[in-house]
């Protein structure tokens, strides 16, 4: 019997997606406001999304090491619901040392509050992720990871708008001048929204307890093939799905974090107006996530087929809209919704099956990549940008492939992956130290992508037959199809 989809619990749990994301994306505004400020070459630059993804593995270690000396899994103990709650206030806590980081002009200061933000948000990860699969049919716990990555994405493309107007004012105002001080009132204002939706969390009929070993037994076909290891270690899907978290996130991060840069060399378009083009990668992964999110829905074939082609036109009309509030120039955009039928086309293709989806998204993502090193102009930032589309159902893919069987060490397994994240760190320094005249340039940089996606399309045709060797396999279970 499968379970419906639980909305108003899931409803609640989207929120903190939107703040990962909203943060996320508008560090790439930082990037080159920071650049100026602190006079920073572009490896220095990219310590900003270092010190932000660092935290997500000194979190998940710290989670590992209590969880070991305690004799017992943290959320077990305090219950997820709690567990986001906590991890809500330590984000808040972080946003509040942007008052004295921008008061002193410490770029020190400014690093360390954005790694005790990402220190929050690797306790509500830990709890979310696991959470957001077991609120419904476990079948299609990848599609309600969509679902929540397409919000997470909505905060992604108003982010940079957002921070953008903060920092330079509207944009008719004409100011280039990146003020570090008026960086301090929208990150207020943050941490305030962080504190009223930890409270409202404590509040909420999210649940505090789920049973993980149930889910694992229903995930499979047969009982009898279902792993019960001593070790989280001890399952292939796992560390091989770490490598494949780290990577995914590096190659989503570099590429973003990059971008600046490469648009100001070879596009001359300066730090004040390159918003909307960090917005459209960003939104770029709402549109693949909302289109993807379709088979959570649990509409039928035929309505689903509808909503694959009007999904992701629903998502870009978002990222016009908010940059035609924002006063950008959206026409340079439209020609966008050609290359997102190319988005369409794979996620068609994938039938709902994360394994398929990561083997063909992987493959867009290196011939985008590509064109973007070999073009010039609007046609190479448009395949960068495009990048965003192919990453945006990876990480549902990888997680759910990873913790598939995973039974009562899915906790462990979930904070290991979580660790991961730091991939979005190392990646962005490894390609801004690439980027250097004297080694590849900023355009040739993006090789680092291709080899991350390489790794990517190696563990979706590996994973698939490990799982079904353990009786899971996600050609007989998807229902519905896209």
């Amino acid at each position: 019997m499968s379970q419906q989809t639980k909305w108003s619990q899931f409803g609640t749990l989207i929120t903190v997606f939107f703040f990962w994301g909203f943060v996320a994306a508008s560090n790439d505004i930082l990037i080159p406001v920071f650049k100026k400020a602190f006079n920073l070459s572009q490896l220095q630059s990219q310590l900003v999304s270092f010190a932000f993804y660092i935290a997500y593995t000194v979190g998940s270690l710290i989670y590992f090491g209590i969880s070991k000396l305690i004799g017992g899994d943290i959320l077990n103990r305090i219950g997820y619901k709690n567990g986001i709650a906590v991890g809500l206030i330590i984000s808040a806590i972080g946003t509040l040392l942007f008052y004295p980081a921008a008061n002193n002009a410490s770029f020190t200061l400014m690093l360390s509050a954005l790694f005790i933000v990402a220190l929050g948000f690797s306790l509500q990860q830990i709890a979310a992720n696991p959470l957001a699969i077991v609120m419904g049919d476990p079948k299609t716990g990848s599609q309600r990871l969509s679902m929540a990555g397409g919000i997470n994405n909505f905060g992604t493309t108003v982010g940079p708008l957002l921070v953008s107007i903060a920092i330079f004012g509207s944009v008719s105002s004409g100011s280039t001048v990146a003020s570090i001080e008026s960086v301090k009132i929208p990150y207020l204002i943050l941490g305030l929204a962080f504190i009223a939706v930890a409270i409202f969390f404590k509040f909420s009929s999210v649940p505090n307890k789920i049973d993980l070993e149930h889910v694992a037994v229903e995930e499979a076909e047969n009982d009898s093939k279902v792993l019960h290891k001593p070790s989280v270690f001890q399952y292939p899907q796992l560390w091989m799905g770490m490598i494949g978290i780290f990577v995914y996130v590096g190659v989503e991060v570099a590429t973003a974090s990059n971008l600046p840069e490469y648009m100001r060399q070879h596009l001359h378009i300066e730090t004040d107006k390159i918003a909307p083009f960090v917005s459209l990668y960003w939104a770029s992964l709402m549109i693949g996530r909302w289109t993807s999110s379709v088979g959570a829905f649990g509409v039928s074939a035929a309505k689903q087929k509808i909503l694959n082609f009007v999904m992701p036109y629903l998502a870009f009309a978002v990222f016009l809209i908010v940059n035609t509030i924002a006063q950008h120039d959206i026409s340079q955009f439209y020609v966008y919704a050609f290359v997102i039928v190319a988005m369409i086309i794979g996620d068609v293709l994938s039938k709902g099956n994360p394994a398929r989806m990561l083997l063909i998204f992987s493959a867009m993502g290196i011939t985008a990549l590509i064109i973007g090193m070999l073009t010039s102009g609007m046609v190479s930032a448009f395949a960068f940008i495009s990048v965003g589309l192919f990453c945006s159902t990876l990480w549902p893919c990888i997680f759910t492939l990873a913790v598939a069987g995973l039974g009562k060490h899915t906790n462990q397994g979930s904070s290991l992956l979580i660790m991961m994240i730091m991939g979005g760190g190392f990646i962005s320094v490894l390609q801004g130290w690439v980027a250097s005249d004297k080694i590849l340039g900023i355009q040739y940089s993006y090789v680092v992508g291709v080899a991350c996606f390489a790794y990517l399309a190696f563990y979706a045709i590996r994973c698939k037959n490990i799982l079904k060797a353990q009786g899971i396999d996600y050609d007989v279970k998807v229902s519905g199809g896209h």
